[in-house]
C-alpha cells in the first residue's frame, strides 16, 4: 500500500528569510495526522535567503541530518565543529543528551536549499556527536546509494536507528528497485522532479508511506532526485 503526501498539503513556514514546507507536525504547524511515519519525525524542506539562518538553539535526543539541494549550509555548534556542507554532502548530528547549534546561509546572495530530516534515535542519552560525508552526484546516478545506515555500511553516515537511507538522482525513464523485509515499511521523499513508484505518481515534493509492498520499483518522469527511508 502506497499512501501519497502531495507538496500541496504540507505545513507552511514564512519567515521573509525562510521558506519552510513541513511534511510532519513542527513547531506551530500541528496535524494529528501527520506526526511522522515509524522513527521519521521531521521532513522539512528549507529555502534560506543569502545571509540569513538559524541562530543558536538547542536539541536533544534526535537524529538530525542536512541533505543540500543547492547553495552551502554553515554548521557551527556546542561541541567544537564548525562545517560548511556543500550540495555534495550530508551531514549528521546525534543531539543526544543535549547539544546547541546554529545554521546559517553563509552567501550573502546566493539562496539555500536544504532537506532537514530528523529521526527518532532508538535510546535516549546517547552522547552527542557529529558526522559528515560527500556523496557525489556520479555515485547516487541511475542507483539507490545508501547514505546513512544503523552500522555505517558502505561508508554511510551511522544513525543511531535501524534505518536505512538512499538517495538516488534518475533521468527520465530510469528505474531502480528495492526490496523491502517482512515488516518493515518505507519512505520515498521527492526532492527534485517526478517519479512513478508501483505505478503511484510523485512529484517534487511529494512524499509517500509504503507497507506491504515487497518490492519498489521507482521510475524518473523526468531529471529528479529521491530520497528512500527503509525503516524498521
Amino acid at each position: 500500500m502506497i499512501t501519497r503526501r502531495p507538496a500541496a498539503e504540507r505545513g507552511v513556514s514564512n519567515l521573509g528569510w525562510l521558506d519552510s514546507r513541513h511534511t510532519f507536525s513542527f513547531g506551530e504547524y500541528h496535524d494529528p495526522e501527520h506526526m511522522g511515519f515509524r522513527s521519521l519525525r521531521v521532513i522539512n524542506d528549507d529555502r534560506v535567503l543569502g545571509g540569513a539562518g538559524f541562530g543558536r538553539h538547542p536539541h536533544r535526543d534526535m537524529e538530525i541530518f542536512s541533505y543540500v539541494l543547492s547553495g552551502k549550509l554553515a554548521h557551527e555548534d556546542s561541541i567544537g565543529t564548525g562545517a560548511t556542507v556543500g550540495a555534495d554532502e550530508v551531514q549528521k548530528m546525534s543531539a543526544g543528551t543535549g547539544i546547541l547549534h546554529s545554521e546559517f546561509n553563509p552567501s550573502p546572495t546566493d539562496p539555500l536549499r536544504f532537506l532537514q530530516v530528523w529521526i527518532v534515535p532508538e535510546r535516549r542519552g546517547l552522547r552527542p556527536s557529529y558526522e559528515q560525508r560527500a556523496f557525489s552526484d556520479a555515485e547516487k546516478r541511475g542507483r539507490l546509494k545508501l547514505i546513512g545506515s544503523r552500522d555505517g555500511n558502505n561508508g554511510s553516515i551511522v544513525f543511531h536507528q535501524d534505518a536505512s537511507i538512499y538517495a538516488s538522482i534518475l533521468g527520465d525513464g530510469e528505474r531502480v528497485e528495492h526490496r523491502l523485509a517482512a515488516g518493515r515499511g518505507a519512505w520515498l521523499q521527492v526532492a527534485r522532479g517526478a517519479v512513478v513508484v508501483n505505478e503511484q505518481r510523485l512529484d517534487e515534493g511529494d512524499g509517500a508511506a509504503i507497507v506491504d509492498e515487497a518490492v519498489l520499483t521507482i521510475r524518473g518522469i523526468s531529471e529528479c532526485e529521491v530520497l528512500l527511508f527503509d525503516l524498521a
